[in-house]
């Protein structure tokens, strides 16, 4: 009741300093100070909602649905920590958090100038309350109480003390099919425990935890990060839209940039920090899987950097009166800037991707569905619209005297470069909305040309002066430089596996970029550190897409079987099961590899463990890390059964759109197949099947199948599907979520053995990816360079006041 009526109290205060700081734009005496109070109260609000959240987490009060559902006394303090923001309602009142802390700064940042604080709080803080209406009682509300509606909970998570109680006995469930009991719980259990003077708290004594894919420590960083870089994003917009509501473009430039250039520093390092994670702890092999959720984070980074580029340009070029120019533009990329961080939002947590991303959460309901799209369209509207309102005074400045090779164009075709970029992500990326997905190769294939122009453009960019260039300076230049670039491309190309046209073409223009970047950057230092912060930022991109080619195009895989105590050759490399041991008191399972490189000899300790959460086996990589290249270990599977492979039965791993023949039959995987039902039960814990849908060539016909795995408390049942005309039968055995499944095919009359050694064998996953480093490398250096552009566009903004 307390959290609900905090998160009411601040949207009624938000709503009230809304409409007093739009008097106080309209001249009404007196409004400042009750819109400031207002504002004051939100924030006062929010963070106490935000400790009581936490209070509630760090005390275990499990008859708080948000506690149960996310955390339980099983996990770290780090951890317990984080699951504060693991689920939706979470999620949104940490943004939220973020925000309105953010807010209370530019009350007195602006505070000289009453119309220019008025119009921007009055836009921040009607984003703020937005916020604050998501996680109301009546949306996703993270103080509900788990029996205002009627679930079922297994006996685990209740006090054994009281179960043989006799005003309990009617509440007790059993699943016929597994055995399984349950407790319905409800509003009459409720009444129930209160008539015998129980408390839930002390009744519900576990929770259901975290999601196990979650139990790592960047979690504790990536999503805090992610929601800073969100609530930044509302900053340029505000300044924006405050600029078009005051009609004055001038100020709002030189305010903006500092703050978008930090956002966009923040957000995109958030971004591959959830990159690394995946590659290190979630098994999926990469950093970058062009996932819908991954993509929807990254627009609105593109159009930012988009935006950031072509801001500077108004801000050069109104240093000599006037407005500078590409106003329009700038105003629309500040707008977009945001407006893509609430469209990225709806796409996480509308559900619309349940199907498509392994990010997504639940669907959260029709209500939360048409709010979230009312979010996007409100602020669309006030943005896009207001700009169009105000188009015919929108003038900027005419330079006369500029030609075709100067910076301000230069910096303008980049900037294009990167919306056609965001373009061509969120085509993609909206697939799935109208039922239908695009292939990894889409995004690839289509954002190679741009990534060379880009880089192309930003070493080219750097030898044009502002306004105008002299041909034969410009040439001269670019014949130099590409004269080393291209005898550094040459030198790459003889000592790695770089061999198509295009990815030479892809290196020469990246070396390109660095070669020119590293020049200017050591005549800037010699002037100020503050003027280097564009050529690390640059360098750091090439460099992030040189590891991205190398590693992404170059990187060989190989799925093969460990039997124990034998040598296997792998990728040039010796691979020895040594056998496996419990850690983590027995909770999981460490697989000893050794693995032998000339005279380097190295123990890799790939994990799997099955989770109690979602009755699922669970996968934890390893990586042996050097300088030039990972060693990468992905457990698949572990058995030591009897071999059975003849002619009356094979086993095989097939990822998706593999085939494998069996006597005169073609058997082809699909794709997994799990219902919305099941999906929602396997993300809560419970009980779910998940399969596998195959296409069976025989005698000139196609027949489809589905054999599945039903998950039932920490137990698998294969349930397999047969083909009479072909006298099989097909069992699906294991489920790798990264794109696989063992499969059993035999004869019908045979009996069928689905476990795939006669020894102990430990089944992987090798991969070698190559100069990964530089990935890392190149992320740390952009990180760098906006940080130093940030305090350069801070100092600026500094002088101008004084």
């Amino acid at each position: 009741m307390l959290g609900n009526i905090l998160i009411v109290a601040a949207i009624l205060s938000g709503a009230f300093s809304f409409i007093m700081y739009y008097y106080t734009f309209k001249g009404y005496s007196n409004t400042l100070v009750l819109a400031r109070r207002g504002y004051y109260l939100t924030t006062a609000f929010i963070v106490a909602a935000s400790v009581f959240l936490l209070y509630l987490i760090l005390t275990h009060q499990y008859e708080y649905n948000y506690v149960f559902e996310y955390s339980n006394g099983d996990l770290s303090f780090g951890l317990l920590l984080s699951t504060f923001f693991a689920g939706q309602e979470g999620s949104f009142l940490l943004w939220l958090l973020i925000t309105v802390l953010l807010g209370t700064y530019f009350i007195s940042h602006l505070s000289f100038d009453v119309k220019k604080e008025s119009s921007f709080m009055m836009v921040f803080t009607l984003a703020t309350v937005f916020l604050a209406v998501l996680i109301s009682p009546y949306l996703k509300n993270p103080f509900a109480y788990i029996w205002q509606e009627t679930t079922y909970l297994e006996l685990k998570y209740f006090n054994p003390a009281y179960l043989n109680l006799p005003v309990l006995q009617k509440f007790f469930a059993i699943n016929n099919n597994t055995g399984v009991e349950f407790i319905k719980v409800g509003q009459e259990l409720k009444a129930a425990l209160s008539s015998a003077g129980i408390h839930m708290s002390d009744f519900l004594v576990q929770g259901k935890g975290l999601n196990p894919l979650l139990q790592n420590f960047w979690m504790q960083i990536h999503p805090p990060l992610l929601f800073v870089g969100f609530a930044m994003a509302t900053i340029p917009y505000s300044f924006a839209v405050s600029a078009v509501i005051r009609n004055e473009y001038k100020s709002w430039v030189k305010e903006s940039l500092p703050w978008l250039t930090i956002s966009m520093m923040v957000l995109g390092f958030a971004i591959m920090v959830g990159g690394y994670w995946a590659y290190g702890v979630l098994g999926w092999g990469g950093f970058w899987g062009w996932d819908p959720v991954e993509n929807s984070s990254l627009v609105p980074w593109i159009i930012g950097v988009a935006a950031l580029h072509t801001l500077l340009i108004q801000n050069r070029t109104q240093d000599n009166g006037g407005v500078g120019k590409y106003l329009k533009t700038n105003l629309i990329l500040s707008v977009l800037t945001f407006v893509f961080v609430i469209y990225s939002t709806f796409l996480t947590r509308s559900g619309i991707l349940s199907d498509a991303s392994v990010h997504s959460f639940a669907d959260p309901g029709m209500t939360t569905y048409l709010f979230l799209l009312g979010f996007i369209l409100t602020f669309t509207l006030l943005g896009i619209g207001g700009v169009i309102y105000r188009w015919r005074n929108l003038h900027a400045v005419q330079l006369e005297d500029e030609t075709i090779l100067s910076r301000e164009n230069g910096l303008l075709y980049g900037a294009a470069l990167l919306i056609g970029s965001a373009i061509i992500i969120t085509i993609g990326t909206s697939a799935p909305i109208f039922g239908s997905a695009v292939d990894i190769k889409f995004y690839n294939v289509m954002n190679l040309p741009i990534a060379i122009l880009i880089t192309l453009l930003i070493a080219l960019s750097l030898f044009l002066r502002w306004k105008t260039t002299k041909p034969a300076e410009f040439f001269r230049h670019v014949l130099i430089y590409s004269g080393i670039s291209a005898a550094l491309t040459a030198l790459i190309v003889l000592v790695s596996p770089i061999d198509t046209f295009i990815n030479i073409l892809f290196t020469f223009s990246i070396l390109f970029t660095i070669t020119v970047n590293v020049n200017l950057l050591i005549r800037a230092f010699k002037v100020s550190y503050l003027l280097t912060g564009g050529h690390i930022a640059h360098i750091g991109v090439g460099v992030l897409l040189l590891g991205v080619l190398l590693s992404g195009n170059y990187t060989q895989s190989a799925q093969v079987d460990l039997p124990l105590d034998k040598e296997v050759n792998v990728l040039n490399h010796k691979l020895t099961f040594l056998g496996h041991e419990p850690i983590e008191g027995g909770k999981k399972f460490a697989f000893k590899v050794k693995i032998v490189n000339g005279d380097n000899t190295m123990i890799a300790s790939p994990v799997m463990f099955q989770s109690d959460f979602n009755n699922s086996v669970m996968r934890e990589p390893d990586i042996i890390e050097g300088l030039t290249e990972d060693f990468y270990i992905s457990p698949l599977g572990f058995s030591e059964g009897s071999d059975n492979e003849s002619g009356d039965q094979v086993s095989v791993v097939l990822k998706k759109g593999e085939s494998t023949q069996f006597k005169d039959a073609k058997i082809t995987f699909k794709e997994f197949t799990i219902s919305d039902d099941d999906m929602k039960a396997m993300l809560k814990g419970g009980d779910f099947k998940m399969g596998a849908e195959l296409t069976v060539e025989y005698n000139g016909k196609n027949y489809d199948v589905n054999p599945y795995i039903l998950f039932t408390k920490g137990e698998q049942e294969v349930v397999e599907s047969s083909v009479d005309e072909a006298n099989m039968n097909l069992a699906v055995t294991k489920i790798d979520a990264a794109g696989s499944i063992n499969l059993s095919v035999y004869d019908k009359e045979a009996k069928p053995v689905l476990e795939e050694h006669k020894e102990e064998t430990l089944s992987v996953e090798a991969s070698i990816k190559p100069n990964i480093n530089l990935v890392w490398l190149g992320v740390l250096l952009i990180s760098i360079g906006f940080i130093i552009a940030a305090l350069r566009r801070k100092e600026e903004l500094d002088l101008k006041k004084e």
